[in-house]
């Protein structure tokens, strides 16, 4: 057997829950196997970060957060440019945090543009963290270039890739902008590759599926289930766009005292829970529940089909209506569509009928009992955090 020496890898991330906690666990299981692991993430996180036995390395970020999600404009610029803006002033704080305590190898989220251009300083292996879908053979045409061409020949499009080229420039990065924003060196996708649009085309030289790494999530909290035999549904838009009273309300009026049925309804911290008028007895309302010990209960779920959610949805083979909120949780509840274990509702169409009609019928198809099963277990011989942290460690000998 090979075995690692004890090495110091270093995290980086930013503050958002969709790509943090997707990390946690492979954290745990680096630190478990004896590796000092810091995690470059700003103090909201620090303590999430510190319960897995990682130090946190603290820096100050300009990003919006989950707690202003309105902050985020509409139009493509207005969704890329804050990352770069955040990058420039990160660089240095996450510099000087490392000195004199330079890592042995970089793990990364997507997002967290400091790291490449650190790992690049430091001359150190660096493999991506990837929380949702990687680039494939030909995504650069099909996708890529129908979003950020037009893009390139606006007045803001120009400034922000002219300002991100000189900043690689500066830092010794001899690579393109949308080469650095989209195709890692290496990169362990923490997806299932069922949830993989195009997995065929991935280049496994690059990419290793390791599914989703959600463990037990313990520190999370557990959950009692309603006494009985009766059905769970849980409903919930995630983190950051839950301020949706409308559709709350829907969603109990669609669910009230339904036969059998017992609903978890999470509304997040935006909307008070005066504003859904009488609560039915079958239905919890909560701004927050520990997702996974209620899905590992639930005969169904209402999800705005995050990659998160929907990774834990197949995770614990629960039927899933797609509601999608923003960025790519469209595509993401087409693939769940598409795979026959969800049915994707637009907001516009998420009416009380169309709400119970959909979950009523999903929670009672064999079939698509026994395609969640089916994909249940093969996300299961993905290996997960474990397999995660061996490849890691392969990266460390070779690197």
């Amino acid at each position: 057997m090979t075995t690692t020496p004890r090495a110091h890898i270093a995290m980086f991330s930013i503050a958002a829950h969709g790509h943090v906690n997707p990390s946690l666990e492979i954290i745990r299981e680096l630190v478990a196997r004896g590796h000092r692991v810091t995690y470059a993430i700003p103090e909201a996180f620090a303590a999430k970060v510190a319960e897995t036995g990682a130090e946190p390395k603290l820096w100050t970020s300009t990003l919006p957060t989950d707690d202003d999600p309105d902050a985020w404009g509409t139009e493509l610029i207005d969704i890329i440019e804050p990352f770069l803006t955040d990058a420039l002033q990160a660089l240095p704080q996450q510099a000087a945090a490392y000195a004199g305590d330079e890592p042995d190898l970089v793990l990364y989220d997507f997002c967290a543009y400091p790291a490449r251009v650190l790992a690049h300083r430091w001359d150190v292996p660096i493999v991506q963290l990837s929380p949702s879908l990687v680039a494939w053979e030909g995504y650069e045409e099909e996708v890529a270039a129908p979003l950020f061409d037009p893009l390139k020949q606006t007045p803001r499009g120009k400034a922000f890739y002219g300002t991100f080229a000189g900043w690689l420039a500066e830092n010794g990065i001899g690579m393109d902008v949308d080469r650095f924003m989209g195709r890692p060196d290496r990169c362990l996708v923490l997806i299932p590759e069922v949830f993989q649009p195009h997995a065929d085309r991935v280049d496994r030289e690059v990419y290793s599926f390791v599914g989703a790494c959600s463990g037990q999530r313990a520190e999370l909290g557990q959950w009692q289930p309603p006494a009985g035999d009766r059905k769970v549904l849980l409903v919930s838009l995630g983190s950051a766009f839950t301020k949706q009273p409308a559709f709350y309300r829907a969603c109990i009026e669609a669910f009230a005292d339904l036969p059998g049925w017992d609903v978890v309804l999470q509304i997040g911290k935006f909307v008070d829970p005066a504003e859904l008028g009488e609560i039915p007895a079958n239905v919890s309302v909560h701004s927050w529940v520990p997702q996974l010990a209620v899905l590992r209960r639930a005969d169904a779920f209402v999800t705005h089909a995050g990659a998160g959610s929907s990774s834990e949805g197949l995770a614990s083979a629960t039927p899933m209506v797609a509601v999608p909120q923003a960025v790519d949780q469209f595509g993401n509840a087409d693939m769940l569509q598409a795979l026959g274990v969800a049915r994707h509702l637009p907001m516009d169409e998420a009416t009380p009928e169309a709400l119970r009609e959909a979950v009523l019928t999903l929670a009672g198809d064999p079939e698509v009992a026994a395609r969640l099963a089916a994909i249940q277990a093969q996300m299961a011989a993905e290996g997960g955090a474990p397999r995660a942290a061996d490849l890691i460690e392969a990266e460390l000998r070779t690197g």
